[in-house]
């Protein structure tokens, strides 16, 4: 069966839906629409802009059936909700852009919220959350050609690294593959590392400062050349011991935040002060904030940013 990004059919002019059952008709009826939608969006001219820094927006959390957000266990479960938060931030002012999977990345292609934004496809969510293999980060979604059909501008993996796991080995085994290949297309690739452990049977990331270093010196000796890799840190204490560990470019992550939003601000605006932070990879803190205004916390990160 031919690939809807990498083969079209015929010269039809790209769509545009305007709503969510416009969406869905469009996918059902012609779903080579996305890879005309793919071929027309207009992209940026730089993967950086003119300051050198990055505000994305994360969407990918979904397909790790993680659906949780500020202390509720099906905070995203409406896809209809979720793409309306998600295109609230997407038209802020300083919104660079997206990282998402496909079926998030494509829905919102086809609503026009994708133009000119920079966009990052997650590779790897395979560890479903709460699993018996939920270390088992496998590429399940997004791989090397999907990310250079659609002319997307990076690739994101998670890196989970458990000492007791012998499986680890094959995740990093497949990571390293995709940085090459990656590197070799031209396309920046993000790594999101953690040393992580079973505690009760269920997997925690080790957040202290030590063990994200540990990580980072893990993660970035992947592949065969690291010219086109970045790192995705936590923001932990002791940022400027752990951010000397690399040199390599770094975006901060915004996690599911248990504190109150100014705490959070207050540590993203240390660590972007930092010379190898470049900018901030944010999802739930976001779009789902305590007061629900997306639009105002996204302005307040976007401040810290840029």
């Amino acid at each position: 069966m031919p690939d809807a990004t990498l083969t079209l059919p015929d010269a039809a002019p790209a769509p545009r839906c305007s709503t969510y059952a416009e969406v869905t008709e469009l996918r059902s009826r012609d779903p080579w629409a996305v890879g005309r939608a793919l071929a027309a969006r207009r992209r940026r001219p730089a993967f950086l802009p003119d300051d050198g820094r990055l505000m994305l927006v994360a969407a990918d959390h979904p397909a790790r059936g993680a659906l949780a957000a500020q202390g509720r266990s099906t905070a995203m479960a409406s896809r209809t909700e979720m793409l309306d938060r998600l295109r609230t931030a997407l038209a802020r002012p300083g919104v660079d852009g997206l990282l998402a999977t496909a079926d998030i990345a494509e829905d919102l292609l086809l609503l026009g919220a994708l133009e000119d934004k920079v966009v990052v496809a997650s590779m790897n969510r395979g560890g479903l959350v709460g699993a018996s293999f939920e270390l088992d980060d496998r590429m399940t979604g997004y791989d090397v050609p999907g990310v250079v059909a659609a002319r997307f501008d990076a690739a994101k993996m998670l890196n989970r690294i458990d000492l007791d796991d012998a499986g680890t080995v094959a995740m990093l085994e497949t990571a390293g593959r995709a940085v090459t290949d990656l590197a070799r297309a031209g396309i920046v690739v993000m790594l999101e590392p953690f040393m992580s452990r079973r505690v009760e049977g269920r997997v925690v990331n080790d957040l202290s400062p030590d063990a994200v270093i540990k990580s980072v010196h893990i993660t970035q000796g992947l592949g065969a050349t690291s010219a086109f890799t970045w790192m995705k840190l936590p923001v932990v204490p002791e940022m400027a011991r752990v951010m000397d560990a690399t040199t390599l470019p770094t975006l901060l992550l915004g996690g599911d935040p248990s504190r109150r939003p100014d705490e959070t601000y207050a540590s993203w605006r240390d660590a972007l002060t930092l010379p190898s932070v470049r900018g901030l990879v944010v999802g739930r803190t976001l779009l789902y904030p305590p007061d629900d205004d997306v639009a105002a916390a996204v302005d307040t990160a976007v401040a810290l940013v840029h």
